[in-house]
């Protein structure tokens, strides 16, 4: 009975989203009751799962063998259940909003097919046993979540789906190799777990692979930006988290390599949030920046023997990421409906005399801002404290000024989220503008931003009562913890609000001295922000296209080149020493044997026909000599075409040679 419940998750959706395209060909209500209907029954699978993990049947395993050559295998632990349970909330949540923000929308069929398939392929990644089950899924999950990016079919979303799917493809193709490499040996476990690991930062936006999420997030709708940002990243760190826990764990090298990676991806996020001045953009970049709060949280998890903080700031905060940015993308699809603009210089003043969404986005705000009583101070504090403890525990460690160059700037990087957080809420929510005429949404689409604002505020108000046992509980089957605290954190003490206050510190200072001081200008009566976005810090235009378009076209073609010629060379000498032409019985003037005879024959004819019927006016070309340069002309484009197979077909021969000797050996 458990392991059906398991096929049925999986598959539940695909049902749903196949049945909510032929309903919406007759009846776009109906449509969307079965969307609706589909994410909650999965949402209350999820929650009978949940109570069995709980109960005493524990962790559920099956699966199926033989297929795609290694099998599909799927199991469940706290965590796996846990969020997987969330994410079917967040997605029924999204799927209420997208009744009244894709109301006037085209394509509405395809976006509810695609959005209920994704949540398929999203359960599979979270249920999955094995790394190879994993990547199954999660290439479905890329190519279904492409459709949502490229809904509006504008010049900015095409580009930006060619971007994510690029991206995803790429990286996916790298990710396959890591785990080919890792099922069948051969290699460094170091090596093979990187090569996974990168297909996972891509979706999860880490560093030099984040250039896709700002992009996206912006065109997309504000739906599905919020499973984007809350839900599909977290499938790009729940893989990292395997490999770590599973075969990395202590390993100096994969976590420095982590922490590097970490800090650099919270600083980029905050750093270009701070010059955005679009506000689903801004949003984006701030999940590019949390993702890198939660991967410098499991380096110290890497790095640590006392690892439990660590290990649970990072899953708290992978759960409140997915519910703030819930309420703020949801909070921005508000705004666009009713104002059709994301920029805030014309949003300025929405949020006035609307008291429901603007508790919602405060509580939103201060959370992810890590601002104490908020739910995101919790985890943060939880990571902070972690680098703390390597600080005493490893006073000797080759590693400590990494870590305290990570610690300073986690603390920088704490108040540029307080300062671009501050730059939105003002904005909207206390600024004057036109757009505070603008009506307030349905009760049901708020209900969708308050509801869960609620629990983050009970999340930070009562985090012993609250989030401890939720870490407790939600652990991870691969994230082994060395050695447990047996006793509650005090998280107000003053310990432990320090780090708050610096960043809080710093954040004002950033607000007023930088976004109002030099990222705004005087225009007639008020001030206006200013558009700075870093376009110098375009990595696509910037690295990505000269390279994939410019450097390795040119390397890859005068490679090519030099193969050919060298093949060409060979060709030729073996021509004139082995594989001499034989003698022609009879000597051809020009062309071969064939054209001549036809050509001595058609010349034959013209001949008679010169002096018979066409004495005034003779034909004066020779046939023989015609046949024989088209045939030539035939004989060098077939050389052309055979040199260009030949060459594919000695590529391909070299590369299965290759592949069956490592395969053997």
């Amino acid at each position: 009975m458990s392991q059906i419940m398991i096929w049925t998750l999986l598959f539940f959706p695909m049902f749903g989203a196949v049945l909510s395209y032929l309903t919406g060909r007759t009846n776009k209500i109906a449509r969307n009751y079965v969307v609706m209907g589909t994410a909650l029954l999965e949402a209350i699978g999820a929650g009978v799962l949940l109570w069995l993990e709980i109960g005493s049947v524990g962790s559920i395993s099956t699966g199926v063998e033989n297929v795609l050559g290694l099998g599909l295998h799927f199991t469940t632990d706290g965590f796996r259940v846990f969020y997987l349970l969330l994410a079917c909330l967040l997605w029924f949540a999204c799927s209420v909003f997208s009744g009244e923000y894709m109301g006037h929308e085209r394509n509405r069929n395809r976006y509810y097919f695609f959005w209920l398939v994704t949540l398929s392929a999203v359960t599979g990644v979270l249920l999955s046993a094995d790394l190879f089950t994993t990547f199954v899924f999660f290439e479905v999950m890329s190519f279904t979540s492409f459709v949502w990016v490229i809904q509006a079919e504008k010049e900015e979303s095409i580009q930006a789906g060619k971007l994510y799917l690029g991206i995803g493809v790429i990286s996916g193709l790298v990710m396959l190799m890591g785990i080919l490499l890792d099922t069948y040996g051969g290699t460094g476990e170091l090596l093979t777990s990187a090569l996974i690991c990168v297909g996972f930062a891509a979706k999860a936006g880490l560093f030099l692979l984040h250039v896709w999420l700002p992009k996206a997030h912006t065109v997309a709708p504000a739906p599905a930006s919020a499973i984007l940002s809350g839900i599909l990243t977290k499938m790009g760190i729940f893989g990292i988290l395997v490999v770590t826990g599973s075969k990395m764990l202590h390993n100096e090298v994969w976590g420095l390599s982590l922490l590097i990676i970490g800090i650099a991806t919270m600083f980029t996020g905050a750093f270009l949030a701070l010059f955005s001045v679009n506000f689903k953009r801004t949003l984006a970049c701030s999940s590019v920046s949390q993702m890198g709060f939660i991967i410098t949280g499991i380096s110290m998890y890497t790095l640590l023997h006392e690892n439990e903080l660590a290990i649970n700031g990072s899953l708290l905060h992978m759960m409140n990421h997915s519910l703030i940015k819930l309420v703020l993308f949801l909070t921005a699809g508000v705004i666009f409906m009713k104002t059709e603009s994301l920029d805030l210089n014309e949003i300025r003043g929405f949020g006035k005399n609307k008291p429901f969404l603007h508790m919602a986005f405060l509580v939103g705000a201060y959370s992810i801002a890590g601002i104490p009583l908020g739910s995101g101070y919790v985890s943060k504090t939880l990571i902070h404290e972690s680098m703390v403890e390597y600080m005493h525990e490893f006073g000797e460690s080759v590693l400590l000024p990494y870590v305290k160059t990570a610690e300073v700037l986690f603390l920088i990087t704490g108040g540029m989220t307080l300062a671009y957080m501050l730059k939105l809420y003002i904005a909207v929510f206390w600024e004057d503008g036109e757009a505070k005429k603008a009506p307030c949404c349905k009760m049901s689409s708020l209900l969708c931003v308050l509801i869960p604002a609620v629990i983050l505020f009970v999340f930070g108000i009562l985090p012993n009562r609250t989030m401890d046992l939720i870490a407790e509980f939600a652990r991870l089957e691969e994230t082994t913890v060395v050695e447990s605290h047996h006793w509650p954190v005090q998280y107000f003490a003053w310990t432990n609000l320090k780090g708050a206050v610096i960043s809080i510190s710093i954040g004002l200072v950033l607000y007023f001295g930088l976004i109002r001081g030099l990222l705004m200008k005087k225009e007639g009566d008020r001030r206006v922000y200013i558009n700075r976005w870093p376009v110098w810090f375009d990595l696509e235009k910037n690295l990505y296209q000269p390279v994939l378009l410019g450097v390795l076209p040119f390397i890859g073609g005068l490679f090519c080149r030099i193969l050919d010629k060298t093949t060409d060379f060979f060709a030729l000498i073996l021509r004139k020493n082995v594989f001499k032409p034989k003698k022609k019985h009879r000597p051809v003037v020009v062309g071969n044997e064939f054209t001549y005879a036809v050509g001595s024959f058609l010349d034959g004819v013209v001949q008679f026909l010169n002096v018979t019927v066409l004495r005034k006016r003779p034909i004066r070309k020779s046939y023989v000599e015609q046949l024989a340069i088209r045939s030539m002309e035939a004989d060098a484009t077939m050389r052309l075409v055979g040199r260009g197979m030949s060459f594919g077909l000695m590529l391909f021969g070299i590369g299965l040679v290759f592949t069956l000797l490592y395969l053997l050996f």
